[in-house]
């Protein structure tokens, strides 16, 4: 029986390899995002390339409970239940992004605020208001962090908000454990092919990343994929509360 998959930022890089991997399986696939035309473009594109199945952009500000609900209402009417749910929705506020105006105090406040909800509200809203539609037993929970969130971002408030989701998902791991439902963490160093530096890496700041990683390559979207697939699987049934650290996340010494 074909599972329902739903993976936020499914549009674009890794929540994208993401949707497009179960969605070779077989499984439904939902893809959530803010932008609806790159998520009408994504599903047509995965559908196109070869998935047994049609994936469904459905468009929504995550960060915000209204929409959270909605998404809600959606999943609960159209399927009924979620089987897996996937978080990739996220990124660095900060980076790419016009210098925020006010004082230094304001400017923090900006961007804290802003990688807060892009990359903490995001996971926690939705979670929480299709909570209940998570299949018992069976159901799997799988949140996108960083390795930001061991080593910094360089501007603090990107780290920190994806080492908020540490606590969360072991929380909710031992809150679900019970009910036959897994939560774990993935967090990618640099993956290569993504939006998330939005065209401002430098080649040396590039090769200094990837000379950060024990395996000496960046990370694919791909790879981590992979990694999140096996998670969902029935051979991962048994791995909960874990962070797990994927292709290009290593840092040296760790």
């Amino acid at each position: 029986m074909a599972r329902l998959i739903v993976v936020s930022g499914g549009g674009t890089g890794i929540g994208r390899a993401v949707a497009d991997r179960f969605a070779r399986d077989g499984d439904e696939v939902v893809v959530l995002g803010r932008r609806a035309e790159v998520l009408e473009r994504a599903a047509a594109e995965i559908t196109a390339g070869g998935a047994a199945v049609k994936v469904v952009p459905l468009a929504a500000d995550l960060s915000e409970p209204a929409e959270a609900d909605r998404v809600r209402e959606v999943l609960g009417r159209e399927y009924g239940r979620v089987d897996v749910l996937v978080h990739s929705a996220g990124g660095n506020t900060a980076l790419g992004a016009p210098p925020a105006g006010g004082s230094p105090a304001e400017q923090a406040a900006a961007h804290w605020t802003g990688n807060f909800r892009a990359n903490v509200l995001t996971t926690v809203l939705l979670t929480e208001a299709v909570r209940d539609l998570l299949v018992s037993p069976g159901g799997r929970v799988v949140l996108l962090s960083s390795i930001a969130a061991y080593r910094g971002s360089g501007s603090g408030s990107y780290g920190g908000a994806k080492a908020a989701l540490h606590p969360y998902a072991y929380d909710l791991a031992a809150a679900l454990g019970g009910q036959g439902i897994t939560v774990n963490v993935v967090a990618p160093g640099y993956i290569a092919g993504t939006e998330f530096f939005r065209g401002a890496l430098s080649p040396e700041r590039e090769r200094g990343l990837v000379g950060q990683t024990l395996n000496g390559r960046a990370g694919t979207p791909k790879d981590v994929a992979e990694t999140v697939h096996w998670l969902a699987s029935p051979a991962a049934g048994h791995v909960t509360g874990q962070i797990v650290q994927v292709n290009g996340g290593a840092e040296r010494g760790r």
